[in-house]
């Protein structure tokens, strides 16, 4: 039986890790960083985590808003969309994950885009 997304990201304590590196790139991402200057960095952080682990077959339930509502009429340009994506592999690259795993995350977070970029 082949592995998880979930447990090929390096289970539980990686996911958190990477949660944890994205929030604080999306921070430090000139792109994007005043999107995330109000919020609480810490339950973001475990929000994430539940969002990635739920979406790659981990057992966490994500408790957050469906990717529609959370961005609804926050006019999200397709350029800070991007740059998500490149905080996103970034966080990947630096906790030690894969390219192939890299790869189906990148194929995953994508598949949203239409319920995050304004139209």
């Amino acid at each position: 039986m082949s592995q998880s997304l979930f447990e090929r990201l390096g289970g539980a304590e990686n996911v958190q890790r990477i949660a944890n590196s994205l929030v604080d790139n999306h921070q430090s991402n000139p792109l994007i960083s005043t999107r995330f200057q109000n919020i609480d960095s810490e339950p973001t952080k475990l929000v994430v985590a539940q969002f990635i682990s739920t979406g790659t077959g981990g057992p966490t339930n994500y408790t957050g808003q469906d990717m529609l509502n959370t961005h609804k009429g926050m006019n999200i340009s397709a350029v800070e969309f991007v740059a998500v994506l490149d905080d996103a592999l970034a966080a990947l690259a630096a906790n030690g994950v894969g390219q192939r795993e890299q790869e189906e995350m990148l194929y995953i977070l994508y598949s949203m885009r239409s319920d995050i970029i304004a139209v």
